[in-house]
């Protein structure tokens, strides 16, 4: 057995990550990764670890951006706008998490931290605050950006 993360919304998003577990074998991953390629998705094999590769490194990422509103670096729409500007991403930070989820996203924080108890993972207590406030982004019609207009 392995798994197959897919990432949403699945029709649109290239990217699978197929998950070797230790007790996988090779014909079970290469299965896997056959299966994907099929879907006509563009897989990756990762370990079996917390986050895989692009959670890994996409929520450090978007905690810090977090931490630089609290801090009164900048504003979210200035972040959002330097990171689409300055790395050419698609959408700023406070839009991406809008769109995964506030709270999705702070229970993907917080199982990075659990598993490696690394400060760049520790939820900002803005993302928190907001999360028990219920203002969980486009599901619910506001998070960091109001959707109910």
């Amino acid at each position: 057995m392995c798994g197959i993360h897919f990432f949403n919304p699945a029709p649109a998003m290239a990217l699978v990550e197929v998950v070797r577990p230790i007790t996988a074998s090779d014909a079970t991953v290469a299965a896997a990764l056959e299966f994907a390629g099929s879907c006509g998705k563009d897989p990756v094999e990762v370990k079996d670890q917390a986050g895989f590769i692009v959670n890994a490194l996409l929520f450090p990422y978007l905690n810090n951006a977090v931490r630089l509103l609290e801090q009164g670096v900048g504003t979210r729409e200035g972040i959002d706008s330097a990171m689409k500007g300055g790395c050419g991403f698609p959408m700023g930070p406070f839009a991406l998490l809008d769109l995964v989820g506030l709270d999705t996203s702070l229970a993907i924080l917080d199982a990075l931290y659990e598993e490696y108890r690394d400060p760049n993972y520790a939820a900002v207590p803005l993302l928190r605050r907001l999360v028990t406030a219920g203002q969980l982004g486009r599901k619910t019609k506001k998070g960091f950006y109001d959707y109910s207009r």
